[in-house]
């Protein structure tokens, strides 16, 4: 009975570790509901071309709570650092955790952007690319089980292993282009022996366009069409705005995605360099019934900002 048992335990963490594997694969952008922030306030968390396109120093705190309804539900961290070295140079580092029952992840890499001028006007193309690590670990003080498991033991000795992210994008002030291959590691293929895991970000493409409504009025709108390409899922469409208020001092944002879900936002300007931004996407359709959906809290720090 004690050898069916142990068996049976190795069942269940295989699949647990196999189902979270899916559904919380890859960084903010490789999910199939990232980070809020990633499609306006935080271009960076999802794209290494952001990298310093800001002046200063920027600095992004992020955190997320999924599906608050069950026990072991998904929570997310995020911090981002990104540095304008020159007009044409920046750096930029990514720290991302997450944590759903008794498995977490936890990747860093650190990016490099150029931003070439095309004109006299800020017409710009920006190149970025990330590397660093990732790593895979279940959290034995939250087991119900036997931790002496070798399962689990062999899953923890796993090494880290390198990853990356490109990406490009092009702007104008007004209009802008991008796209990126987040998790190099994976959407190129390098990887097939150790993980085959479905809901993979494969490539992110997006373009907006912002315009006051009327002169003066310090009201600013930005529609935004985005496209995900999604391993082993059907690829999403996002489309949707971001309205400011106020010489950008309050925003709003809602976004629709083809997965069946939304996304609603707001932002406040507290100072001149600190803001405040709170999100809320529903569950996507398949999951509707089940949980609720996901809370995310923004905190941007503008600092030494040259401008």
């Amino acid at each position: 009975m004690k050898t069916t048992g142990n068996k049976l335990m190795k069942l269940k963490i295989y699949a647990m570790v196999l189902l979270l594997s899916g559904v919380i694969s890859g960084t903010a952008n490789a999910q199939l509901a990232p980070l809020g922030a990633m499609y306006f306030q935080n271009q960076y968390l999802n794209n290494p071309a952001f990298a310093g396109k800001e002046s200063g120093l920027e600095l992004d705190l992020s955190y997320r709570q999924q599906w608050s309804s069950l026990p072991g539900s998904p929570k997310i961290q995020a911090l981002t650092a990104s540095y304008a070295m020159t007009s044409k140079a920046g750096l930029g580092l990514n720290l991302f955790n997450d944590q759903a029952g008794l498995f977490q992840r936890t990747r860093l890499v650190g990016s490099y952007a150029y931003h070439l001028p095309l004109n006299a006007n800020d017409h710009k193309l920006s190149f970025g690319i990330s590397f660093g690590f990732m790593d895979e670990t279940v959290d034995y003080n939250r087991m119900d089980g036997d931790i002496d498991d070798i399962s689990v033991g062999n899953f923890n000795q796993r090494k880290q292993y390198l990853d990356g992210d490109f990406g490009v994008a092009y702007s104008t002030g007004k209009l802008q282009l991008q796209a990126s291959l987040p998790n190099l590691r994976n959407s190129l293929g390098f990887n097939k022996e150790e993980r085959q895991v479905v809901d993979d970000a494969r490539f992110y493409v997006g373009a907006s366009y912002k315009w006051q409504l009327s002169e003066g009025s310090g009201i600013e709108v930005e529609p935004k069409l985005a496209f995900r390409g999604i391993r082993g899922f059907t690829n999403i469409v996002d489309f949707g705005s971001n309205f400011t208020f106020a010489e950008g001092k309050i925003g709003l944002m809602a976004m629709y995605h083809s997965s069946e879900s939304a996304s609603f936002g707001f932002s406040t300007r507290l100072s001149r360099a600190f803001h405040l931004m709170g999100f809320y996407t529903t569950n996507t359709a398949a999951l509707a019934r089940h949980a609720n959906g996901s809370f995310e809290l923004n905190l941007k720090m503008n600092l030494f900002d040259k401008q």
